[in-house]
Parts: structure tokens; sequence; C-alpha cells
């Protein structure tokens, strides 16, 4: 063990790993990029889906659980269908994790629209405001803490999956693991299942102080007990 982590100090301390294209600062930035565009590619499919089903109550229960069933997808198996079809290149990673990232996003913010009092809305409507306004002013504010939190939650998952990038002859710190396998360099393996944990934790930290941020510590915790009633809901229906 003792030997293990003095390797492991030793190839961080090792000036050669932070310098060129394969340095840790470079394959960290693909790191990021794969992430933030996957995140950002799932943000805008899954929250039209959420706020029309969370502000119609259409269909809810059917989106829940068909989310449910993607998230058993493998995200492996994925990867290498599209790179059947669409070959080596950013196309099988981005699709692979936006099918990881999507469910959890439409059912935060599912639960978040079904969370907002009924009678707010009717106030809202009796105010003469359009389906469009209640939604912005009224639904979206309320359910913010619930919608960031789908948000976290799918993007640390991003992170920790990009790693399957270097499967397809791409970067990031994927890279280190897979190398370091067909090398048979463990040392090389663990520092980059670290630096992928750690970029997963700052992520976790960076939206969940995000998230304290843009709501009120009341309207969080609420928030949080209308989702775990709405995802009860939709496991008995």
């Amino acid at each position: 063990m003792i030997e293990v982590i003095t390797d492991l100090i030793a190839w961080f301390a090792d000036p050669v790993n932070w310098q060129g294209s394969s340095g840790i600062p470079a394959r960290v930035l693909e790191h990021i990029w794969y992430s933030v565009l996957a995140t950002v590619i799932s943000v805008v499919i899954a929250q039209p889906v959420g706020i029309l089903i969370g502000h119609t109550g259409r269909g809810g229960i059917l989106a829940i659980n068909l989310s449910n069933a993607a998230r058993a997808v493998p995200t492996f198996g994925v990867i290498l269908l599209t790179f059947l079809v669409a070959g080596i290149g950013l196309v099988p990673v981005l699709v692979a994790l936006v099918v990881l990232a999507v469910p959890s996003m439409i059912t935060n913010t599912y639960a978040g629209f079904r969370a907002v009092d009924r009678d707010v809305r009717d106030s809202a409507e009796g105010m003469g405001m359009t389906a469009w306004q209640v939604i912005w002013r009224v639904e979206i504010p309320v359910a913010m803490p619930l919608i960031m939190a789908g948000i976290r939650i799918a993007a640390v998952q991003i992170v920790a999956t990009a790693t399957f990038a270097a499967v397809v002859s791409l970067g990031g710190l994927g890279r280190y693991i897979i190398d370091g396998l067909a090398q048979q360099d463990l040392t090389q393996v663990l520092a980059g299942a670290i630096l992928v944990a750690a970029l997963s934790l700052l992520t976790e930290f960076g939206l969940s102080r995000l998230q304290k941020a843009v709501v009120s510590n009341g309207l969080q915790a609420e928030s949080e007990e209308a989702s775990m009633e709405a995802k009860l809901e939709g496991s008995t229906g």
C-alpha cells in the first residue's frame, strides 16, 4: 500500500505528466469540454419536455417510467452502438452521455412543477397571466430548486462517465485509465481515477453552491420533499 501511494506521489510530481497535449491540464480541459457540451445538450432536450409535462400534468407517469427505464441502458453499449453508425468521433460519446443525463433532468423538472401549489397557479391565472407567464413567473421560480438538483445530478454523472471518451480514441481523463490498462501501468490507472473523482467532486460542490445561491433554504427543503412524493407517485402509478 505504501509503495502504491509513493508511486502515485511520484507520478503527480513528475513534470512530464503536466506538459504537452497528454499532460494533466490538457486532459482536464478536454474532459470538461466533453462534459459541458453534453450537459448543455441534455438541458436543451430535457427541460422543455419536463416543463411541458409538468405544466400540463399530462403524460407525467409515463415520462417518469420511461426515464427510469432509460437509466438502465448501459452507457458503454450506447457508445459502441453509435460508434458503429457514426464512426470514431465525439458523436458516440455525446449520445451516450445525453442518454444518461436526460432522465434525471426530466424527472426533477416534472416533480418541481407538480409541487407548485394549485392555488398559486389559479391566482396567477386570475390576475390575467397567460400560460407562458404562469410558467416563467410562477412555476419555474418555485420549481428551480428541483430543476437545479436534476442538472447537478446529471452533470456529476456526465463528468464521471465521460471517461468512456477514451474508448473511441478521444482524450479526457479517461485516457490515463485506458492507456494505463493497456500498458499494465496501475499507477497511471489510479491517477486517472483520482483525477476523475476529484473533478466529479468539484462539479458537485460548484453546482451545489450555485443551487443554494439561487433559492432560499425553506423553498429548497419543500421542493426536495415534493420530489420524493412525486417519485413515489410515479412508481406506484
